[in-house]
Order: structure tokens, then C-alpha cells, then sequence
């Protein structure tokens, strides 16, 4: 939709499409309390201060709705057809490795490996998850909620466009 739209949508409208790029009901608050919107620079401006707001247990609801990576995500809904575009890079005999990482990720941060996978391959995906199990937990979830903030944007794009 475009911003136009986008302002005048009516706010249940609104509340799934918003939700499906962070589900994180204060997120989703903050972005339709602002409207209207002059223009898509005002609306990135509002949900990036918005996501950089997040608390620990609003990031850990927001993972909750992000599918493993190497997974292919089942369904039709937009979550599901977004994970699976983002994820494209990701190959069979990849996904094998990845859900090794991602077991080995789960068991030391307690929490599904997130990451930014659009325009990444595989082996970049994988690389970071090797280099992130050497984290301490508090760099960790500052690097989890600078992922999901990066995908939350841009999932963003794609509902809004200019």
C-alpha cells in the first residue's frame, strides 16, 4: 500500500500487517499513534525509535514469531511467505549445518538464532552463528535486537511503499 493508504487504513486494518514485521503490540502502538505521516522517511524515523525501545521481553516475543533459519517456513501467511523470500539463500545441504547452529545457538542463549538473512548466502548466515556462540550473553541480545530491528524495517518497506 502506499502512505497515503497507509494513513487513512483504518487501525485493525493496520494492527496484523504491522505486527507481522514486529510483533510486539507497543511497537505496532507507537507507529499507528503518529499517523498521519508526511512522508516514508517519517514512518522508518517513528519504528526505528520505536524498535530501539524494546525491552528484553518484547525482543523475546518478537522471536517467537521467526521461523528457525534453514527452516522453511509452512503457510500462507505473510510472516511465512517473508521468512521463505529472506531465507532464499539458504540450500539444502546448507540447511543441515544450520539446524546443527541453530540447536547449538538455542541450547547456549536459550532463544532462536536471529539474523537478517535478506541478500545473505548460507555460509554468511552460518559464519555468524559460529561467531556469535562466542558472545557473552549481554552482547548477544544486543546483537538480536539490532537484527530483528533491521528485518522489523525491513518488513516495513514492504507494506508502505513510497
Amino acid at each position: 500500500m502506499d502512505l497515503l493508504e497507509f494513513n487513512s487504513a483504518p487501525t485493525d486494518r493496520l494492527r496484523p500487517e504491522l505486527a507481522a514485521c514486529c510483533d510486539v503490540p507497543r511497537w505496532v502502538d507507537a507507529i499507528l499513534a503518529k499517523r498521519p505521516y508526511a512522508d516514508v522517511a517519517a514512518l522508518t524515523a517513528v519504528a526505528d525509535q520505536a524498535l530501539r525501545e524494546l525491552d528484553d521481553n518484547e525482543v523475546d516475543r518478537a522471536l517467537r514469531a521467526h521461523p528457525r533459519i534453514g527452516d522453511r517456513p509452512q503457510g500462507a501467511s505473510t510472516e511465512a511467505a517473508w521468512s521463505r523470500k529472506e531465507q532464499s539463500g539458504v540450500d539444502p545441504e546448507s540447511r543441515q549445518a544450520l539446524a546443527e547452529g541453530n540447536r547449538q545457538y538455542e541450547d547456549r542463549f536459550g532463544r532462536v538464532f536471529l539474523i537478517c538473512a535478506t541478500g545473505l548466502s548460507a555460509a554468511q548466515m552460518l559464519n555468524s552463528l559460529k561467531e556469535r556462540l562466542t558472545h557473552d550473553d549481554a552482547t548477544e541480545a544486543a546483537v538480536v535486537h539490532e537484527e530483528l530491528r533491521k528485518i522489523a524495517l525491513l518488513r516495513l518497506a514492504k507494506v508502505v511503499t513510497a
